[in-house]
């Protein structure tokens, strides 16, 4: 048997690796919204960087529309790399990674600035790190808005009107407790079935932000919008770690910034499809209704007590009712 010289074998192993870095890879990105939403098109600017930076070798394919299912499925299809990258709301994440609920939580952030200054640093950091243990990598946050109530039938303009009203929450269990504390039915179910179940009656309301409102057109049944602004749950980007430890240490680079350069152009977006979705809201006639939102927040305490239990939550809790 010949046996090769070391520097042989180190050269053609060097070789294999060049090989398999020059590999064209196309990474498939689910998100539920309609082409054009902010999270949508932010996606498709980090491929568009991405591309770029690597030559057109790694490419970045936004299957949007829910064409791969709804938030729920498309998480535990990331996580067995069946799909790559996936962009939900933290909510769905929130009894796979603990540290997901506590951002989740009513009320916690004091503005939209509170929350960029949040997510945008340590604690931030501390969240996305939080889901390589359950096979996914965390890469960035994008912005959800102020999530408000609306309704068919009944106006919502004080706490006491929630009472009994069926409403669509996401599939979390934080979500089910928060509507409870409200004094709401809460009804879980994905985003695509909410409009039918408006239309029909089997929920007399639900609750999302401005451009969700208004781009999945359910403001065109549920006339009546509350601005409790009950949530700035951030969405969260992530891509499954499977797909993650294919690409090199520097392909890894690459996508962790062109994430995080996503995200200001996201933010970008999403100012201007908030104001403009307001703006064709309210030209359609629907019944903008403002509230007091200390009885709401204040009604929120059980939601907190039964959440944050362990001393880990209540620290993170406290750190970022801290930040400035």
């Amino acid at each position: 048997m010949r046996i090769l010289p070391a520097f042989s074998l180190a050269f053609g192993l060097t070789l294999a690796a060049g090989a398999v870095s020059a590999q064209e890879i196309t990474l498939r990105s689910a998100d539920i919204h309609p082409d054009g939403y902010p999270t949508v098109e932010a996606v498709k600017f980090m491929g568009q960087l991405v591309s770029e930076r690597t030559n057109g070798r790694i490419k970045i394919e936004v299957m949007n529309n829910a064409v791969l299912g709804n938030e729920k499925d498309t998480i535990e299809q990331t996580r067995f790399g069946v799909i790559d990258m996936n962009r939900v709301n933290a909510a769905p994440f929130n009894n796979l990674v603990a540290e997901t609920t506590v951002l989740g939580l009513p009320f916690l952030f004091r503005s939209t600035e509170h929350m960029h200054h949040t997510v945008d640093g340590p604690i931030g950091d501390e969240v996305l790190a939080a889901f390589e243990p359950h096979g996914l990598v965390g890469l960035t946050f994008y912005d959800s808005g102020a999530r408000s109530f609306y309704t068919t039938k009944k106006p919502i303009e004080k706490l006491a009107d929630l009472k009994g009203m069926k409403i669509r929450v996401q599939q979390s269990d934080l979500w089910i407790a928060m509507m409870e504390a409200f004094g709401a039915n809460p009804t879980p179910m994905p985003m695509g079935e909410v409009y039918s179940s408006l239309e029909t009656g089997v929920v007399d309301g639900a609750e999302n932000n401005w451009p969700s409102y208004e781009s999945a057109r359910h403001y065109e049944i549920a006339k009546n919008y509350t601005l409790t602004q009950h949530s700035l749950n951030p969405e969260i980007l992530v891509i499954s770690k499977i797909s993650w430890n294919k690409l090199s240490p520097d392909d890894q680079k690459i996508l962790r910034q062109a994430a995080k350069e996503s995200t200001v152009k996201m933010r970008e977006l999403w100012v201007a499809r908030e104001k403009a979705s307001e703006e064709k809201v309210r030209a359609a006639g629907n019944k903008i209704i403002e509230v007091d939102k200390k009885e709401f927040s204040d009604a929120m305490k059980p939601v907190y007590d039964k959440f944050v239990t362990d001393p880990k939550q209540k620290d993170l809790l406290a750190r970022v009712q801290a930040v400035q």
